[in-house]
């Protein structure tokens, strides 16, 4: 195709240099004097004319066209000679590729906008910028709090989807964001892409004394010390701000690092508000800019060169002494970079506009593009973010939703022909997973149970304290979104459990945001700072319940857990009555597990029994029955029900064959078997294993749950009319039970004799 095109190319200006040079020639003796008007440096500046005298134009004039005979004498050179192989022109045209491109401007914004413009109009013919296929792009962001951590994600995603380069992330966090990040990338698992994670806390002190209005805090300065922060042996990175859209691939603002010149260190866009025109309102004030100044969600730096400029004294210097009449910094590092680009205007290179097309209030953001091919950068640097007023926002916003609701899972993309460093837990799943017989009809369950699933922790912000006396308890329990019923459930154990939470939600990337939208417009869930969510990505076949429970687990702070189900509404007052338990039957120095018998109604309107009393009354009216006494009586049988009516202190039961009670357990209690997936034997598992590792049942005399009535789930009714399914369910069960006969030896044979017998 380029070839093709350059032979179109050549025949053409062949053609248009025979006939207009005579003319140009006839232009250039009779024309005795004209007006030119000089580029504008910026696409946001105001374009101006000036008056150019008549030698001048003459003496430009007949450069121009003594230019124009010299490239239609090479033109002639080129097209006498033989053809060249394919290879031979693609070679050439990327060497004049690069000459073009280092002969490019001082920073001149609208000129390589209109460049780009005509490139996305004509891609076959123009050579973009090269970067070597295997070359790794350095990106840095700062990223705190639950909030950016949700955030970067979106940033990311936009970057992979475009990418074709290994990647490098450098993350300035705080404990949150890196507890955060780190487990999301390690259960993505992308290829070719490496990630570091820098202390923000030990860089506060850097920054702590420089007064900052901006609603990033203290974070929102910390670009400045990025040559101090990174590796020193790092030359180059992009920085971004977490508020960052790509719509291009990243190495082609990587390769723009070739364009600086002289002394060069900074790659900004200039700032596309009036803010440091100092007009926006009366006794407005801005610190000192070049110009409009320029907008740092989007930097290139130079590290190595700044390094040796002192970039880190420069930067000092000039804060303190500004802030000795500002007082404070408005926009964070922006007024700092500006006021040190204002004294040494030498260090930036100024970027086409359409590398930051800032989407705030009162921007000429819309000079930066002409077409959606013209768009690279989106930067939603509003407080309003998505309700922005811009001319063209809905076209914004639907980008940026694109890649907010965009299926991560698709992003696990190889780079061929790319060495890339050895990931062992890449490696040792790939092994495990070969070793599985293809051909076996329970395959698909085998591989479940080594799938990783893409997991996103504290989706939501989170706080809460475990009580300093020893006996907190968080509620676990697991949900996804085949329907709302979970969510209005939600809402009500957390009117009935005023405790903590941990929830893992089971979702797509799409039903993530669904979820986030409904629990921000829930008055119940948004004044509950206590639910932790944690949400795994779907992937495969089968609903991973064992694997849910096990992420919720993890992720309790308190030194007790309940372990729930979310269609269960707990008693009014069970926490604190669970509490209570763990001092009474000394918990902290014994391997128990506190049963809280299980209820049902059949009725989708109840009046919640507020007491022991008012159940035993519902229960003989017919109303309420215990948990699953029509259906799968063993699996509650154990409680002793009888009992439990007139008991009036704990009391021990035994293990049986199929129990599953809910339990109040030890937080470093055994996690469930992931080989269990969808319906069937998931708990049941579980408490086989807590009575192998002898922890004691006991029955709480005053608590209890019920279980609310919804349609039957997707995995029960598979279970129901499937028959290979309940197979393969009864081969893993033998299969667990013959790993609990190695791991416990004689004490677990009573496990398979109790199977066999029931």
């Amino acid at each position: 195709m380029l070839g093709m095109c350059r032979g179109r190319r050549k025949f053409l200006a062949a053609s248009l240099a025979l006939f207009f040079i005579p003319a140009l020639t006839w232009l250039y003796l009779s024309v005795g004097s004209f007006q030119v008007k000089p580029l504008p440096l910026s696409p946001l500046e105001a374009q101006s004319s000036t008056t150019v005298g008549g030698a001048v134009d003459r003496q430009a004039l007949e450069l121009r066209v003594r230019a124009v005979e010299e490239e239609n004498r090479a033109l002639r050179r080129e097209l006498s000679r033989p053809p060249r192989s394919p290879s031979a022109r693609l070679q050439n045209a990327g060497h004049r590729g690069n000459q073009s491109r280092t002969h490019s401007e001082e920073g001149t914004g609208e000129n390589e906008g209109q460049k780009a413009g005509a490139a996305g109009n004509n891609s076959d013919c123009v050579q973009q910028p090269v970067v070597d296929k295997c070359e790794t792009i350095h990106v840095a962001i700062v990223c705190a709090g639950y909030n950016a951590s949700r955030d970067v994600v979106t940033l990311v995603k936009s970057v992979l989807f475009h990418r074709r380069n290994p990647l490098h992330f450098h993350f300035i966090t705080d404990s949150i964001a890196q507890q955060i990040l780190s487990s999301l990338f390690h259960t993505w698992m992308v290829p070719a892409v490496s990630v570091d994670f820098y202390d923000a806390d030990e860089l506060k002190s850097e920054v702590s004394w420089i007064p900052n209005k901006h609603y990033s805090g203290i974070y929102g300065l910390m670009k400045l010390v990025l040559t101090k922060t990174l590796p020193s042996d790092l030359q180059r990175v992009i920085v971004l701000d977490t508020d960052i859209t790509f719509a291009t691939d990243i190495a082609e603002l990587w390769a723009v690092f070739h364009k600086f010149k002289g002394q060069q260190v900074l790659g900004l866009v200039e700032n596309q508000s009036d803010w440091y025109l100092g007009n926006l309102w009366k006794n407005h004030r801005p610190w000192p800019a070049l110009g409009r100044g320029f907008n740092t969600g989007v930097i290139l730096l130079l590290l190595d060169r700044l390094r040796k400029l002192r970039w880190e004294q420069m930067w000092r210097l000039t804060a303190e002494r500004e802030l000795m009449s500002m007082l404070s910094t408005s926009l964070a590092d922006q007024d700092i970079f500006n006021a040190v680009i204002k004294q040494n205007p030498f260090l930036v290179h100024q970027l086409p506009c359409f590398w930051n097309v800032q989407l705030s209030d009162h921007t000429r953001s819309e000079k930066c593009y002409k077409d959606v091919s013209d768009l690279k950068v989106i930067h939603w640097n509003s407080p309003k973010k998505l309700r922005v007023k811009n001319k063209h926002v809905e076209f914004f916003r639907n980008l940026y939703l694109t890649f907010l609701e965009y299926d991560g899972n698709l992003l696990r993309r190889e780079l061929f022909g790319c060495p890339s460093e050895t990931d062992h837990n890449s490696e040792n799943l790939q092994k495990t997973l070969s070793e599985l017989d293809e051909d076996d009809p329970c395959y698909e369950f085998r591989r479940e149970r080594f799938t990783v699933h893409r997991t996103h922790l504290y989706f939501l912000h989170y706080e809460h304290e475990p009580s300093p006396d020893n006996t907190d308890v968080t509620l676990v329990a697991q949900l996804s979104m085949d329907r709302y019923f979970w969510l209005q459930m939600l809402e009500a154990i957390c009117k009935h459990w005023e405790g903590p939470i941990s929830l893992a939600l089971y979702l797509s990337d799409a039903e993530a945001q669904q979820f986030l939208r409904y629990a921000q417009g829930s008055e119940v869930l948004m004044s509950r700072g206590n639910v932790g969510y944690h949400i795994v990505y779907k992937e495969g076949q089968f609903y991973p319940v064992n694997l849910l429970r096990n992420v919720a687990m993890r992720h309790v702070n308190t030194p007790y857990m309940f372990l729930s189900d979310i269609d269960f509404l707990p008693m009014y007052g069970l926490y604190e009555y669970l509490r209570k338990s763990v001092v009474q039957l000394d918990m902290a120095n014994a391997k128990k597990a506190l049963v809280v018998p299980a209820f049902e109604t059949l009725r989708y309107r109840l009046s919640y029994p507020k007491s022991k009393a008012e159940l035993l009354s519902q229960l003989d009216m017919g109303t309420l029955f215990t948990f699953r006494y029509h259906v799968w009586t063993k699996g509650h049988a154990p409680t002793n029900f009888a009992k439990w009516r007139t008991a009036t202190t704990p009391y021990r039961v035994q293990w049986e064959a199929d129990f599953e009670p809910y339990v109040m357990v030890r937080r470093d209690s055994p996690e469930y078997d992931r080989r269990f997936v969808g319906f069937g034997w998931n708990k049941v598992a579980h408490i086989m294993e807590l009575d192998a590792q002898e922890y004691e049942f006991v029955v709480l005399p005053n608590a209890y749950m019920i279980h609310m009535p919804h349609a039957p789930s997707f995995d029960i009714t598979k279970f129901r009319s499937n028959k290979q399914y309940r197979v393969c369910l009864k081969t893993l069960k033998e299969e667990f039970q013959q790993n609990m006969s190695r791991r416990y030896g004689f004490a677990a044979l009573k496990y398979m004799t109790a199977e066999n017998n029931s």
